[in-house]
């Protein structure tokens, strides 16, 4: 299975879906770049990487039904309408059904930040944490808080620290 080429064309489809909102594809473009660089220093198998990659471009899916339904994008209707918009895409373009069932079920997952015990799981929270305390130019004390709370692989630990010069006396 070429991965990189489903993954090539999933990334195209969602510049598609995103049509006209440069900032949600540069969102999903940068969540999944962070993903794809947790898991691979995180020792994920071919086969869990991909599915965390596509997983990754998805993660933001239902933002847009939730809007056109609801007028609203926050991460409860994400993870309500999110895992079925995904599941419709990665099998029109393909995706084996066992990455199309997990990426859906972590789309579905990625705004819930308690009783994570997946890898897959926790690197897409990180890698999405990473993306949103930039854009959403968050204070000092929201990135500890964020980096205590939330990061627990070495990696996302690694790379918090040092994108947001979290030094010893800050934490």
């Amino acid at each position: 299975m070429d991965y990189d080429r489903l993954l090539d064309m999933l990334f195209s489809a969602m510049i598609e879906w995103f049509a006209g909102d440069p900032k949600r594809v540069q969102h999903f473009v940068k969540v999944h770049s962070f993903a794809r660089l947790i898991g691979m220093n995180e020792n994920l198998d071919a086969e869990e990487l991909f599915t965390l990659e596509a997983a990754a471009y998805v993660h933001d899916i239902g933002i847009k039904p939730g809007e056109e339904l609801y007028s609203r994008n926050d991460g409860k209707i994400q993870e309500q309408l999110g895992p079925e918009c995904a599941e419709k895409m990665l099998r029109s373009l393909g995706f084996p059904e066992k990455t199309t069932k997990r990426a859906s079920y972590l789309v579905g997952r990625h705004h819930t930040y308690n009783n994570i015990t997946d890898t897959d799981c926790r690197i897409l929270i990180e890698a999405d944490f990473l993306v949103n305390l930039y854009e959403d130019n968050a204070s000092e004390a929201a990135i500890k808080s964020a980096y205590d709370k939330i990061f627990a692989t070495p990696t996302g630990r690694r790379i918090c620290r040092t994108m947001f010069s979290l030094t010893e006396r800050k934490l």
